[in-house]
């Protein structure tokens, strides 16, 4: 078989990206001895000009065939054509490909040559990856790997702790490709009810289920051109798994309660902060469907690994702050004695807490009228810096026992207390995102949203 997954080395080894390929040489016809790369995810052969292989020839029909790459190999697929597809000399209607086997489409013979490309992906010369920062080996590793491979097709599988920046890399990703200029597509499959989240992808006909008053358009067809960003893909619920492959494998989908296929040109970027490989050995996530998303897989470090880049990232963020400040009056510079305190935390919330702390310390100094922000703005344990203090906004004290006030009473004001200071903590841990901070305390979305309102604790944005 003729393997399409591509092989590297860990960030930090001399990283080297090992691609078995596959191309296809015209034996007959009027093209005889022209070669075609097989490239992406699904190669469509036929007489149509929006083919991948256009033969021109009366036997062959608009749309003949198609060659799937799959972890397995390729697999060659009749599309209903009118001469039939051929294998070796035996018709078929879907086949897997071996190295020198020869397919017929009408008259015109082609013949499968695979070949591997080994290509070593030194680390970057750049400290900057789009809107991604870092001056680190294992940064700079990944930015040369998309460096390479960014600007191509090939699905990406991000993973990484929370807040590591996987959503920023996604977009980067897309901003630096040829599809730039069409969609970029979220579907966060961890913050969508399981009973939608098929919708949500796919869209739905009028009718499909309760509620469903009109057609919508999902996710697949809003991003045709451009890029699908699959946010937390691991908690995609299992019996939704196989459809998802088959979509990705096919680049078409039929919506929910619909019969026609629709088809569609997407690039894919996955990310989970789950392990998708242990996922895979406890039974929670297909193995097909992991190595369908991880071609290109990259792990982005956590902030405490990679401390040398945080001087630069400081920088990069308040400057983002000070540029989204509308006064002007946002102060972008930061004192050495600040950064070493700043580097003497473990960051457990990773870029996110680290640009949440940098907000709060930035409304200080514009409130202070300083240019500057100093350490005494940025609230840490004194003594080494790697014990965490709370870094959620101040809340009110605790409420004191009082002569007289009753048992019940006095229960639901304590009650009243740690709800208001509990859930303050939480979406200051989840950034303000509702769907974020309620799947982090296993609780109802709604219910979590009815206590914000109820504490005035609006979320962010």
């Amino acid at each position: 078989m003729v393997t399409q997954q591509a092989r590297t080395a860990h960030v930090g080894d001399p990283r080297v990206l090992e691609l078995s390929r596959c191309s296809l040489v015209i034996l007959s016809g009027g093209d005889r001895g022209r070669e075609q790369i097989i490239e992406g995810d699904v190669f469509r052969i036929g007489k149509a000009r929006e083919n991948q292989l256009v033969l021109a020839d009366e036997t062959v029909s608009r749309a003949h065939c198609e060659i799937v790459r799959e972890r397995k190999g390729y697999l060659l697929r009749d599309l209903g054509s009118t001469n039939g597809t051929l294998l070796d000399g035996a018709e078929i209607k879907e086949a897997w490909l071996k190295p020198g086997a020869v397919i017929t489409v009408g008259k015109v013979e082609l013949k499968v040559r695979p070949y591997s490309e080994r290509i070593e992906i030194l680390p970057s010369d750049a400290t900057q990856y789009g809107e991604v920062v870092g001056r680190s080996i294992a940064m700079r590793s990944i930015f040369g790997l998309l460096e390479r491979l960014g600007p191509t097709d090939a699905t990406v599988l991000i993973g990484g702790e929370t807040g590591t920046g996987k959503d920023v890399l996604a977009r980067s990703i897309h901003a630096l490709s040829p599809r730039k200029a069409a969609p970029f597509l979220v579907v966060d499959c961890g913050a969508v009810v399981g009973s939608l989240i098929e919708s949500e992808l796919f869209g739905h006909e009028k009718g499909a289920f309760t509620g469903a008053a009109g057609a919508r358009q999902g996710a697949f067809e809003l991003a045709h051109g451009g890029t699908l960003f699959l946010d937390e893909i691991g908690e995609l619920p299992l019996d939704l798994q196989p459809k998802l492959l088959r979509a990705l494998e096919t680049r078409s989908f039929r919506r929910v309660g619909g019969n026609r296929t629709h088809s569609v040109d997407i690039r894919v970027i996955a990310a989970s902060k789950r392990n998708l490989k242990m996922e895979v050995e406890r039974g929670k996530f297909r193995e097909d469907l992991y190595f369908r998303l991880a071609v290109v897989p990259i792990e982005l470090p956590p902030l405490r690994e990679r401390r040398e880049d945080l001087p630069a990232l400081v920088r990069a963020l308040l400057a983002r702050i000070a540029d989204a400040d509308p006064t002007g009056s946002t102060p972008r510079q930061i004192g050495e004695a600040t950064l070493e305190g700043l580097a003497g935390h473990d960051w457990p919330g990773n870029i996110r807490e680290l640009r949440n702390v940098l907000e709060r310390a930035a409304y200080l100094a514009r409130a202070s009228g300083v240019s500057e922000l100093t350490l005494g703005m940025v609230p840490f344990v004194s003594g080494g810096g790697h014990t965490r203090e709370t870094l959620a906004p101040p809340v009110d004290a605790l409420p004191a026992f009082e002569p007289g006030k009753s048992y019940r009473d006095t229960k639901a004001e304590w009650e009243a207390h740690f709800e208001r200071r509990y859930v303050a903590w939480l979406l200051d841990q989840a950034d303000g995102n509702i769907s974020a901070a309620a799947r982090a305390a296993d609780m109802d979305r709604k219910y979590l949203h009815k206590l914000a309102r109820k504490h005035d604790l609006h979320p962010k944005g």
